[in-house]
């Protein structure tokens, strides 16, 4: 019994198990078939990166207060964030791995880095 390789359809040569005539047919045929993962993986860490990028050049001391506004104008997302932390009291952080940032009263926030 003959089988062909799935990417360029070649008869394949080799073990019986075989799928692929070469690795060059088995990355491209890979990499096809996980291509809307990977570019939506690629487009969300992208912003994460941006994000965190934003936070960390405006919160070079740990904590920093800071307008939405102004992190707006700069790109920042608020809908892309890694994690949240409900403090006892309720207040509510959103974080970008270890920076993040509370909302506070008229458009300001509080930014701060997670000690690890």
């Amino acid at each position: 019994m003959t089988k062909n390789c799935l990417e360029c359809g070649e008869k394949i040569i080799g073990r019986e198990d075989k799928k692929f005539c070469n690795d060059a047919c088995r990355n491209t045929y890979n990499n096809k078939l996980n291509k809307d993962a990977t570019n939506l993986m690629r487009t969300v860490n992208y912003a994460l990166r941006k994000n965190y990028r934003i936070l960390s050049e405006n919160n070079p001391e740990g904590k920093a207060k800071i307008n939405r506004k102004k992190l707006v104008d700069l790109g920042f997302d608020f809908s892309l964030f890694t994690s949240i932390y409900t403090t006892k009291t309720g207040a509510i952080y959103y974080f970008v791995y270890d920076q993040g940032y509370m909302f506070l009263e008229n458009d300001w926030l509080v930014l701060v880095k997670k000690n690890n």
